[in-house]
């Protein structure tokens, strides 16, 4: 189809300073947790996404000294010569789609652990290492900045000799050159702290040695927080943001600038902010330079896009999670293929992999970091050689997943959904408080399923085993999903115990009448447990929100969230009481248990409603099983977990359909002469 020419905007080349980027559309630096370690697994990545039409392609972060270490965390490294060969098969692989490679050069200061190099960290002023470990960065003297400068100079003219378009200067989330900028973190008495022009100094020095060691073939481009969202104390882009542009407007060749403090409030989840939220925030950065400015704020809209770019708020599509979300967003866009955009649904569940130190994952992109070990492509897949008949059932997000992709690949298939409705968990999960984005991961597919006449839909149709005999279809795949536990085994508790009485999600889901006070017992950690907290709270009920953990939905830590769930909890006047384990229910009120004292006390309480494990549906492949019927599990019935898990697991297996199941390539050292 042809581009609908609303769009022709986004289309057009920009220029960067000594380069030019064939379109608006720029991937910023985002983490991958591949690293240094991992050098073809990030060529590959970054590679689809240069296919897919981001015109400026971007590394994660890249180390220029072996004090800002961030094991163990995946991290790039320019400490030496020896890291520019694997370093230019990503700006090779970026070229070879005729888009820019930009490397993202980065010191951590204070934020750095340096667990794996063990060399003592540095920071503008005596600091506490930040992240919880028993040791202090060191304060910096005028040759430790001298030193710096350096470092920073040698590894921009290796990232130029490895072939990147583009070279960052780093002063955002908190790292190195902002913990100079920001008074919170800079109490130093000399040139380089004190006045604003003092704190802004090194980053001007940066900016001007980078240029200088690039020289006339690559941009230099300027990574800004220009709001830490702490408030007057901090930089704020109502005052010292704004001044700190005011002084370097013309400098770099490009503005990144963003909100930052914590790299949480910067990729901040849907549940907590709207597409586009930055915009408050750095919309002034443009009136104050002439050169081309990007942000980000998760768009996957088109029309958002062109209005970002039309109002002059900046002159690129920023995205990150988007891009991981749909590599081929801006193709899909070019070619008038918009209804075909897999929408990123900002679930945050790319950060969590990141945070856990581990391969990038995507609810919503199964094969995402999945293109060089298991050589996936996110739009094209091997044909399947026979002409066979599938039937999936259940049509929830592992159920469509599975259709999709086995209709994809030629076969049959129809896929029986007992309910009315497809969509499983996601119809019930996206009305809570901030996920109805979650209903992308079933409309995506629905919309793609309806492009594909070898597959059909079949609502309202439930399955028994005489009814899939009959079928005849040579293969059989249940996506029938989980329950939750009624016995309180979770993630503290492995012994059951039975309460009668007690409601679980699915119960409440339901319908189930509630009688206050409410008491939310999570011993899971996600999302449920604070999740329904707050609903049940924003219904007027009194609500305990009780944990085994030391915080509310303590493992969306992962996925940057826990700090404003339990903002919200609090503000929303729900009591929260960590660290409790539940012992009994009765006569109106819980036991409750100190997980380190086993210290007793009473709550009291009308409903109680336990988040704690799921169970997988097993009673129809049990049945199959009896009557030798052959079947495959597959999502939350094989093992309840993330959605994102069980999308992988039905994509895994379609894609798979008829091959081998090898174990994934891994990148191995080489073993070469000592």
């Amino acid at each position: 189809m042809p581009r609908d020419p609303r769009y022709d905007i986004l289309f057009e080349p920009v220029r960067i300073g000594p380069v030019t980027a064939p379109n608006r559309f720029y991937q910023t630096p985002h983490a991958t947790g591949f690293g240094w370690q991992r050098p073809q697994s990030g060529a590959a990545l970054r590679g689809v996404k240069a296919e897919g039409g981001w015109g400026v392609v971007c590394t994660e972060y890249c180390s220029i000294h072996p004090s800002s270490d961030d094991s163990p965390y995946a991290f790039l490294t320019l400490w030496d010569d020896d890291d520019i060969a694997p370093l230019a098969l990503t700006a090779e692989a970026i070229h070879a789609h005729g888009s820019l490679a930009g490397i993202e050069l980065w010191h951590g200061g204070s934020h750095a652990s340096n667990r794996m190099t063990r060399v003592p960290g540095i920071a503008p002023d005596v600091q506490p290492a930040l992240y919880h470990l028993p040791a202090t960065a060191r304060a910096m003297d005028l040759s430790d900045i001298k030193a710096f400068r350096g470092w920073q100079r040698d590894a921009a003219k290796r990232a130029k000799r490895a072939g990147f378009d583009i070279v960052y200067v780093y002063a955002g989330h908190d790292y190195l050159p902002f913990q100079f900028l920001s008074r919170r973190s800079n109490q130093r008495g000399d040139a380089y702290g004190g006045s604003l022009e003092n704190r802004v100094r090194l980053l001007r020095e940066m900016i001007e040695d980078t240029k200088e060691a690039v020289g006339d073939t690559c941009a230099v481009a300027v990574r800004l927080a220009v709001d830490e969202l702490h408030g007057p104390e901090g930089i704020t882009s109502e005052g010292e943001g704004r001044e700190i542009i005011e002084m370097l407007a013309e400098l770099p060749d490009l503005w990144d600038v963003n909100v930052a403090g914590a790299l949480g409030n910067d990729s901040r989840s849907a549940r907590f902010s709207a597409e586009g939220f930055q915009e408050e925030n750095i919309a002034f950065v443009k009136s104050l330079t002439s050169k081309p400015v990007v942000s980000v704020g998760r768009f996957t809209s088109p029309d958002r896009m062109v209005s970002q770019i039309r109002r002059g708020v900046q002159d690129f599509i920023g995205a990150a999670r988007p891009s991981i979300a749909d590599p081929f967003l801006p193709a899909k866009i070019r070619d008038g293929r918009e209804d075909e955009i897999r929408e990123c649904i900002g679930c945050n569940i790319c950060r969590a992999a990141n945070n856990e130190g581990v391969g990038l994952r995507c609810t919503q992109n199964p094969t995402m970091g999945e293109e060089w070990r298991r050589g996936w492509h996110p739009e094209r897949i091997a044909v399947y050689p026979k002409r066979q008949k599938a039937l999936v059932i259940g049509g929830g997000p592992a159920g469509l997943e599975a259709a999709l992709t086995l209709g994809r690949r030629g076969l049959e298939v129809s896929l029986a959904e007992a309910g009315d409705t497809f969509g499983g968990r996601l119809l019930r999960e996206a009305t809570l408080p901030g996920l109805s984005t979650w209903l992308r991961v079933r409309d995506w597919r629905i919309t793609m399923i309806d492009k594909l006449p070898n597959v059909e839909l079949f609502p309202a149709s439930r399955m028994g085993t005489e009814d899939i005999a009959e079928f005849g279809a040579d293969h059989v795949v249940l996506a029938t999903g989980s329950q939750w536990r009624r016995d309180v085994v979770g993630v503290y508790a492995i012994r059951p115990l039975t309460l009668p009485d007690a409601l679980t999600p699915d119960d409440v889901f339901a319908g189930a009448r509630i009688v206050g006070p409410v008491v939310i017992y999570d011993d899971e950690h996600y999302f449920m447990g604070g999740a329904l907290a707050e609903r049940l709270s924003g219904q007027g009920h009194t609500v305990h929100y009780v944990t085994t953990a030391a915080v509310a939905s303590s493992w969306t830590v992962m996925t940057n969230e826990q700090d404003f769930l339990q903002a919200r909890l609090i503000e929303a006047g729900v009591v929260i009481h960590p660290l409790k384990a539940l012992k009994a229910k009765g006569n109106g009120e819980m036991r409750l248990t100190c997980v380190y004292t086993g210290r007793e006390e009473a709550l009291p309480c009308g409903t109680l409603v336990l988040c704690t494990g799921r169970l997988p549906e097993t009673d129809l492949w049990e049945a199959l099983q009896t009557k030798g019927i052959q079947a495959t599990r597959i999502g939350d019935c094989l093992a309840p977990s993330s959605i994102a898990d069980a999308v992988h697991s039905a994509h895994r297996y379609a894609r798979l359909l008829g091959e081998p199941d090898l174990p994934p390539r891994r990148e191995r050292a080489s073993h070469g002469p000592a």
